[in-house]
């Protein structure tokens, strides 16, 4: 049986359009959804202090990309790093392009190298989670990694963000080896990835609507669902008060924290698609994630 964890209009974070083409949810946080995926920018443009851009989209978001940050930060304007909160395609489209054109600095987990440095394809998707036509498309979408290892750099060993004063990453794998998330203590703003989403990714019509709900990883390019109910029990217990998330709209609140303590409480109900789960043996860097760091 299919549990859903529906959010209410009054769970979703106010938003500004300010003319660059981005919706601002925060004084430095906006972002723009390119088709099927959330590109996140942070940084206030009155504080004239430098941006960060996290996640880079489809293969076709590279120009919308660009144009966005001249619009909200100025001309010829480009971000101190880019951060990716992991590889797959729809977040990792544009990044070579992008890379090559700014010429910054890229972050990721190590765990996550071997499919951003030309290395290692991901796992096939799971075309039979089930849940709409949006699965059964996934044979379709692009596996092989993205080679940036020219900028490639690793995330700081105690967990600060590079130009992002005040956050912290998190690793939260499970949807990918490497995949993290981005907390920031001050004000409880969670920037996670597909380690959860806020509209369902399994159906078509859910992807084009938007429809605001809390769900666990998109289920067919989830390898390994232990991982992912840790990293879910872990996203909820730091109480966050606004979420944004690769997937779906900016969300906040008391019932928003409610429905993701039901996800991470009742995970394998909500979230696991039944008698579809599966770990394969990701692509490893030369060391483990830890021994990565030291």
């Amino acid at each position: 049986m299919v549990v859903q964890l529906s959010l209410e209009t009054g769970d979703i974070a106010p938003t500004e359009e300010t003319g660059s083409g981005a919706l601002v949810f925060a004084a430095d946080l906006a972002y723009r959804l390119m088709s099927i995926v959330n590109v996140i920018f942070y940084g206030d443009p009155a504080m004239g202090n430098g941006w960060v851009l996290i996640d880079t989209g489809l293969p076709t978001s590279k120009n919308t990309i660009v144009k966005t940050a001249q619009a909200r930060f100025g001309q010829g304007t480009r971000p101190a790093a880019i951060i990716m909160t992991h590889g797959h395609f729809d977040h990792s489209g544009s990044l070579e392009a992008l890379a090559r054109h700014w010429k910054v600095p890229v972050y990721a987990h190590p765990l996550e190298f071997p499919y951003l440095d030309g290395r290692a394809s991901y796992p096939p998707a799971d075309a039979l989670v089930g849940g709409g036509a949006m699965a059964l498309l996934t044979p379709l979408f692009p596996r092989s990694p993205v080679d940036v290892r020219q900028w490639l750099k690793m995330l700081p060993p105690d967990q600060s963000v590079p130009a992002m004063p005040g956050w912290k990453w998190l690793h939260t794998p499970g949807h990918s080896p490497g995949h993290i998330s981005l907390f920031r203590e001050s004000d409880r703003t969670m920037i996670a990835g597909d380690a959860i989403v806020t509209t369902g990714q399994e159906s078509i019509y859910e992807v084009m609507t938007q429809k605001p709900e809390m769900h666990g990883p998109p289920r067919y390019l989830t390898p390994d669902w232990e991982d992912a109910e840790r990293s879910v029990a872990m996203l909820a217990n730091l109480e966050p008060e606004l979420v944004i998330t690769g997937h779906g709209p900016p969300v906040r609140g008391e019932h928003m924290r409610a429905c993701l303590h039901e996800l991470a409480a009742n995970f394998s109900a909500i979230a696991i698609p039944e008698g579809r789960p599966y770990v394969l043996d990701p692509a490893k860097p030369g060391k483990s994630g830890n021994d990565a760091y030291r």
